[in-house]
């Protein structure tokens, strides 16, 4: 039983808690319900209104009446928490109640009813519900705290693994950049023995400048001079042959005048010892005149001593003897017969050779450039951009823009970083153009999601005279590199090409809004895939792209602003055309880019304007008088891709399919070629 001292004033007490009671309390104004389980030291009493109070105030429904001032109400103090977080609760000699949680609501200020009777000195309650047992309090307290040291389990693996992110963020990025300069170095060496078995450029004076000349290498200098010392068997191979020539006919004419002698030598008995004199003396004289005669066994001699046989670059001089008979003179024929098709083997491995040399030393001089870029780049320091992009290396430089392989530190993956630079000298409208070009790029172009067209991913500016755009990487050269490695492609593997690159064309036609046309199709800007994906295609850069919007399109196309622009020997006519307005354009530009394409994957050649500047093309008009196309007789190629190429090559822009009808082209279609080709895989390298 509690202490008769708690309860001295009970009247003054419960009238106190009526007048409380009968006002709602706003719940920002009262004590937790842990402030007041703490709020008493040891030794204070606790009076019956401050169990019921506490009670009362452990209720989660308050009505927001009652001012801040009601809170420093002397019945209940608050004071600050001592003790950890969840404690137990007050230890029972504070208290002589057991003080349990409340239930989650509480009667309203009408349904509370107190009285305060002096004779019964108690307190009643109408709504507020009894109070539960300690056992279950201090489950919950356990279960609370059970699940407090949880979430601080959480919350620490939370952290360990965000710290683990990290290092292992850091630790990616250091080894990307240790491999990127072990890759520099490694191709700078390379590059350097390449300088000398496969040539270099050396700078040269001429007049008062200085120009810079590619000079060939030890393996170019060494091919050449055995170029040279076949040519010259040859000559001597070709000199011998005729010499052999000669001595068949004095054989034969000396053959013949022997047999004609010893037939008039037998008619004529009476005066045989006579002709016999005449006979020798005549062979006596033959023998003098004639480097080659016969002896009395009817062998063959040769009497020359000419400075023929005695040359040291004639075949028949290394012969131990020379032809005594026919059958030694078909014997020497065969030889030089052999020597001469073993000349034309090593010919053809000479050729063979010397385009390999030239492969690699596309390669070598195209990596030449590359390093130089590199190395005259502000961003080859291995730059982080955006808080993100590791750039690793330099895959290009054209124009104003050059292009790296980089790192997502966010993503894990390899993109490609296309950086425009804009030049400190321009002024302030052409870098508003240019900047206006570039995003109208961006803006075309971060809306294309196709398998067959390079995805663009962000962009971002790096400082006032330079942006990034983000695009996805492809691991492998473009179509334009790769013939002019290989110089032609297979037809059946050309028209896999052709067919990718229509298929995305028709997206951009059919499922973009407005439409796009891209107007820069050419092998430079379809990239070839590598490894799992070597065959398959994308196309790239949207530069010159142009939408056609409804209100600049009607049903001659739209207006071309930008004439000029593009690569020449893969427009059609109709954007050469001066006049005083210009030009109408529409899909049908880029089904004239299909058939250039096309024809040079089978041909190796461009169909108008091969081996021209562009300057040239412009200047004699070349591809204004392209009217008909011509068809090399090699390699030999089907007619249905003659006929597809005509179709794409129609010189009247009204009568040339445009991308929808050329997508359903029945040479498109067919399974496979009547003629059989070669099994063939694109490789970019």
């Amino acid at each position: 039983m509690p202490s008769p001292a708690l309860y001295s004033r009970p009247d003054q007490d419960n009238d106190q808690i009526f007048h409380l009671t009968t006002k709602s309390v706003p719940m920002s104004c009262l004590p937790s319900n842990d402030q007041l389980l703490c709020a008493y030291s040891k030794g204070e009493q606790v009076k019956p209104s401050d169990f019921i109070l506490t009670k009362m105030l452990s209720s989660t429904t308050f009505e927001p009446i009652l001012s801040q001032s009601n809170m420093n109400s002397s019945i209940c103090p608050s004071r600050k928490r001592k003790q950890p977080f969840l404690a137990p609760s007050v230890p029972a000699k504070r208290s002589p109640c057991h003080i349990t949680p409340l239930p989650t609501t509480i009667p309203s200020n009408e349904s509370v009813l107190m009285s305060s009777n002096s004779s019964s000195k108690s307190t009643q309650t109408n709504s507020v519900p009894s109070c539960t047992s300690a056992i279950e309090e201090n489950e919950l307290i356990a279960q609370i705290n059970e699940l407090y040291r949880a979430k601080m389990d959480i919350q620490c693996q939370n952290e360990n693994t965000i710290e683990t992110i990290k290092r292992c963020l850091t630790m990616t990025r250091t080894l990307l950049i240790d491999k990127s300069q072990l890759e520099k170095k490694q191709v700078r060496k390379t590059a350097m023995e390449n300088r000398l078995h496969l040539g270099q450029f050396v700078t040269q004076r001429h007049g008062m400048s200085f120009i810079e000349q590619w000079t060939d290498g030890a393996d170019f200098l060494e091919k050449k001079r055995a170029q040279e010392q076949l040519f010259r068997t040859r000559k001597s191979l070709n000199k011998d042959r005729k010499d052999l020539a000669k001595k068949k006919a004095l054989l034969q004419h000396s053959i013949s005048t022997l047999v004609f002698d010893e037939t008039k030598s037998n008619s004529s008995d009476t005066n045989q010892s006579l002709k016999t004199k005449q006979t020798k003396k005549n062979s006596f004289n033959a023998q003098k005149s004639l480097p080659l005669s016969f002896d009395s066994n009817h062998s063959f001699v040769d009497h020359s001593n000419d400075s023929r046989s005695s040359s040291s670059s004639s075949s028949m001089s290394s012969c131990s003897t020379s032809p005594t008979s026919l059958q030694d003179w078909y014997e020497y024929d065969e030889i030089l017969r052999l020597r001469q098709l073993t000349l034309k083997r090593e010919e053809v491995e000479l050729i063979q050779d010397l385009e390999k040399l030239d492969r690699h030393r596309n390669l070598h001089i195209r990596e030449l450039k590359r390093l130089y870029h590199e190395d005259h780049s502000r961003f080859n320091i291995n730059n982080i951009l955006h808080d993100r992009y590791l750039l690793l290396t330099l895959i290009g430089k054209g124009g104003f823009s050059e292009v790296h392989r980089a790192f997502d530190l966010n993503n894990q993956c390899y993109v490609a970083c296309k950086i425009h630079q804009l030049n400190k000298e321009w002024k302030d409208e052409k870098k508003a153009n240019y900047i206006k070009h570039a995003l109208r790029e961006y803006d075309i172009h971060k809306h294309l999601q196709h398998k067959r067209i390079v995805k663009l991913f962000d962009v971002f500016e790096i400082d006032t005279n330079s942006f990034c755009t983000v695009l996805e990487y492809c691991d492998g050269n473009d179509l334009d590199f790769y013939l002019k490695q290989n110089k032609t492609i297979p037809e059946k593997e050309a028209r896999s090409i052709i067919m990718q690159i229509i298929n995305a064309l028709k997206y951009l036609n059919l499922e973009i809004k407005p439409p796009v046309i891209h107007y820069d199709l050419k092998p430079g800007n379809v990239l070839l895939g590598t490894g799992n994906q070597s065959g398959e295609i994308k196309i790239t850069d949207f530069g010159l792209s142009k939408q056609m919007h409804e209100d600049s399109f009607d049903e001659d196309g739209m207006d071309l602003s930008s004439q000029g622009a593009g690569t020449y020997w893969y427009l059609p006519p109709e954007v050469f055309v001066q006049g005083p307005n210009p030009p109408k354009i529409s899909s049908k530009v880029d089904v004239w880019s299909i058939g250039c394409i096309f024809y040079q994957c089978l041909y190796g050649r461009k169909p108008y304007g091969h081996n021209l500047s562009q300057a040239t093309v412009l200047e004699n008009q070349i591809i204004l008088n392209a009217k008909e196309v011509q068809f090399p007789n090699r390699p030999q190629v089907s007619t249905e891709a003659k006929e597809f190429i005509r179709r794409c090559l129609t010189y009247k822009v009204q009568d040339r399919p445009d991308v929808l009808q050329l997508s359903e082209d029945q040479y498109l279609k067919s399974s496979s070629l009547k003629r059989s080709t070669s099994t063939f895989v694109l490789r970019s390298k």
